[in-house]
């Protein structure tokens, strides 16, 4: 099992993991969508958020207090479901579509990444193939 949970920890921070490399790398760029969706200091949310998926992606990749990297991925997760891709609010239906996709794919990874920190959070080191121990629980 441990090898399972290493497996789906690595495919898990992959998607995370190349996304925070174009948040990072392309911070002005991303920060123009960011500034039409009404985002305050649109570039600095985008290089931060690209920083949050970074660290959490190799934390829960390398197992490195992996509770702490699944809670900084739900910590970009949710904000960025209602305030990113609020479907909600597009009169556009092609955009509203693509928007609640995206709206429930986030909440999505945000249930799996909550799964993973209850998981850490309570099984502590039994679940092993991880570097550290968990820092919660």
């Amino acid at each position: 099992m441990d090898v399972l949970v290493l497996i789906g920890r690595i495919v898990f921070a992959s998607l995370f993991f190349l996304s925070a490399i174009n948040h990072l790398t392309k911070a002005r760029a991303m920060g123009a969508y960011a500034r039409s969706k009404g985002i305050p200091a649109p570039e600095a949310a985008v290089f931060g958020s690209g920083l949050l998926m970074l660290l959490g992606s190799l934390s829960v990749a390398f197992g490195i207090w992996p509770d702490l990297g699944a809670l900084l991925l739900l910590i970009f997760l949710l904000p960025t479901a209602f305030l990113m891709h609020n479907f909600w609010a597009v009169a556009d239906p092609a955009a509203r579509q693509n928007d609640m996709l995206h709206f429930h794919k986030d909440l999505a990874l945000a249930g799996a990444a909550l799964v993973m920190l209850g998981t850490f959070a309570d099984l502590g080191g039994d679940l092993g193939l991880t570097l550290t121990k968990p820092l919660f629980g």
